[in-house]
């Protein structure tokens, strides 16, 4: 979503962190693709001790900082965005939710289509679903969103401190946690066609969709928290938007690295709580580090790359998944199984760097990413029906 401020220019700084969020999401997602589908691979529940091999350490580590942060911090980034496209409506005195519904469908399709024809764990359809209901949400004022928050908020933190708690006693009694057996699952994509593949997505889609039902909650929050962190001023370049950054910057790293670094505790009983509970605190502190490195050097090199991913960041998530794809399952390269994790995460870098490459010629050439062009075209389409 396009983030502008109340005079139209856009805000630089949320179009770096957008862009650094869909780079670390990849690096979430390529271990499941790497790894043929097997979901094991973003947990530590089937596998031996971090400290028992240097590449076992590197995935987990990796694991440590990105699985959940970097979604997380782009689950706030759409809630920010849309609240830009509420304060729109009301300048334009247009009705809400209005044609904003008819966006958050076509978000929807775009991202059944991604389910359907690169990977299983799209992202799209659930935040479609979310801005949906959100948009509901916000349109009660303040005090519906307060009370929003406290009670999605208070239970799924409930359901997750339950799930803590018998990770807890399952790591007390010596249990063992599991996804099951995925044996099947990796065959297909290692030996599969495309095609047998996208049967595969269709026939089994409640299955492989749980994941996006079941975290609405969590992001109809995170939603919530983006849309009132841009109210609270958390954004704005003043000094006042200085001093609540630096103090989200604290107080998410304070809070969100001891939090994580259960990961690292042996037998997985801690995955689900840091992925769905603790990831998003340590996003906030992502969200203060970006901040005060970008105001510290405002021109470094860097900033300039991540902000033009910002820009065309569904077209560049889209892409990833599809050239990670095809570097890894059997219908492409196949190196799916064949890598260890050090070469998983060279990987992730080089797809990174080339999206940053991409999204940079393609900017100068053209005002929108290919996918936000389209996106656009057909907004403006549903606008004048």
């Amino acid at each position: 979503m396009v983030v502008m401020n109340e005079n139209g220019s856009r805000l630089r700084l949320l179009d770096i962190l957008r862009g650094f969020a869909i780079l670390g999401t990849l690096g979430t997602n390529i271990w499941i693709i790497a790894h043929m589908g097997d979901l094991n691979y973003v947990f530590t529940f089937n596998h031996m001790e971090w400290w028992a091999s240097f590449q076992e350490f590197v995935r987990v580590f990796v694991l440590f900082l990105v699985n959940g942060k970097l979604l997380g911090l782009l689950t706030i980034m759409f809630g920010i965005g849309l609240e830009m496209k509420y304060r729109q409506a009301l300048r334009r005195g247009s009705a809400w939710p209005g044609v904003y519904i008819w966006t958050s469908i076509i978000l929807i399709t775009e991202g059944l289509i991604h389910f359907t024809l690169v990977m299983e764990y799209d992202i799209l359809m659930s935040y479609g679903i979310t801005a949906i209901m959100t948009a509901f949400i916000i349109k009660g004022g303040d005090r519906a969103i307060r009370r929003a928050m406290m009670i999605i908020g208070g239970v799924h933190g409930a359901i997750m401190l339950l799930i803590l708690c018998f990770g807890i006693y399952l790591g007390a009694i010596g249990a063992n946690m599991s996804l099951g057996d995925m044996k099947e699952t990796v065959l297909l994509y290692k030996d599969g066609s495309w095609l047998q593949q996208v049967v595969f997505r269709l026939t089994s889609f409640l299955t492989l969709r749980l994941e996006a039902f079941f975290v609405i909650p969590m992001n109809i929050f995170l939603f919530l928290l983006g849309i009132r962190m841009m109210r609270s001023g958390f954004f704005a370049l003043d000094e006042n938007g200085k001093k609540k950054r630096s103090k989200l910057l604290h107080i998410g790293l304070g809070l969100g690295i001891p939090l994580n670094l259960l990961i690292f505790v042996p037998g997985g009983y801690f995955d689900l709580p840091v992925r769905y509970l603790f990831a998003p605190i340590l996003s906030l502190g992502y969200i203060g580090l970006i901040a005060k490195l970008v105001e510290a050097n405002e021109k470094l090199w860097l900033w300039n790359k991540l902000e033009q991913v910002g820009k065309m960041s569904l077209s560049c998530y889209v892409m990833q998944n599809v050239i990670s794809t095809v570097i890894f399952y059997g219908w492409g390269f196949g190196l799916g199984g064949k890598v260890n994790s050090v070469t998983i995460v060279w990987i992730w870098m080089l797809i990174c760097c080339f999206q940053i490459i991409f999204a940079s010629i393609w900017l100068k050439r053209f005002k929108y990413g290919p996918m936000e062009s389209a996106r656009r075209f057909t907004s403006g389409l549903l606008g004048k029906a």
